[in-house]
């Protein structure tokens, strides 16, 4: 089942787009799960937003080797899951427009596998981490390099307004063990690697992290993106493309 978030002129509505990519009303919540409702529109006719507005955005770094590697020639494989987070705030939906904060900094962007919590998880076992996920989108960890590094923690230079895109919508059925993750920026291909080569997994994640703090339905996991990282300018498209889910297209401007 694929669920988005599109506008209407009663404001944000939730719907689900059938196989013939009609969108119908999606009767529910993350928490409880969705039935459709009555047909609202062709997909192609509505304004998709964001899949969701997130609780809160846990953030994994360096969980791919080649991408430790390309950002630091003398890094190590981390011994447990690098962790950080992305403010609400951040987050806009496919089409809507990257606004870099500081147009003279390098913004990379970073194509990442997220997911989406649906049960509150607390303690959980990893052998059962996966019986909490509501679904699965694609997301873009966009990251103000200057910034992220000279200010020795991570949340600011990737937490600017509209530096994490999400979407193009919520994928309920989708086994996350190896899923192609891409990227291409304006049109050319950057990042390729499947999620079958992330150190963390993603039930290990959702374990560790429940052990960390309570996750709640409509939080996110973003969990790291493969090696193939790269600046993004005003007048670019970046691509975020995942196998099973779909592909996530924002431009990019100045601020």
């Amino acid at each position: 089942m694929r669920i988005i978030r599109y506008e209407s002129p009663i404001g944000a509505q939730t719907g689900i787009v059938t196989a013939d990519n009609e969108v119908v009303k999606a009767i529910g919540n993350i928490a409880e799960g969705f039935t459709p409702g009555e047909v609202i529109a062709p997909l192609a006719d509505v304004d998709i937003l964001a899949p969701l507005e997130p609780g809160k955005i846990v953030a994994i770094g360096r969980n791919y080797l080649e991408h430790v590697k390309e950002l630091d020639k003398t890094a190590t494989v981390p011994e447990f899951p690098v962790m950080f987070m992305k403010p609400p705030s951040a987050v806009i939906g496919p089409g809507a427009p990257i606004r870099l904060a500081n147009p003279e900094n390098e913004t990379h962007y970073e194509a990442e596998l997220c997911v989406v919590i649906g049960k509150t998880a607390t303690d959980v076992e990893e052998a059962s981490a996966l019986d909490y996920v509501f679904g699965y989108t694609c997301g873009n960890d966009v990251s103000d390099r200057k910034v992220q590094f000279a200010s020795g923690q991570w949340i600011q230079g990737k937490g600017y307004d509209s530096y994490c895109p999400l979407g193009p919508w919520i994928e309920t059925e989708l086994d996350p063990g190896d899923v192609l993750v891409q990227s291409r920026l304006s049109g050319e291909a950057r990042q390729s690697e499947p999620t079958s080569s992330l150190i963390f997994s993603v039930p290990f994640l959702i374990s560790y992290i429940s052990k960390v703090m309570t996750l709640y339905p409509g939080d996110v996991i973003m969990t790291g993106t493969p090696h193939g990282v790269g600046p993004m300018k005003a007048g670019d498209t970046i691509e975020i493309e995942i196998a099973g889910i779909g592909v996530l297209s924002n431009p990019v401007v100045n601020r």
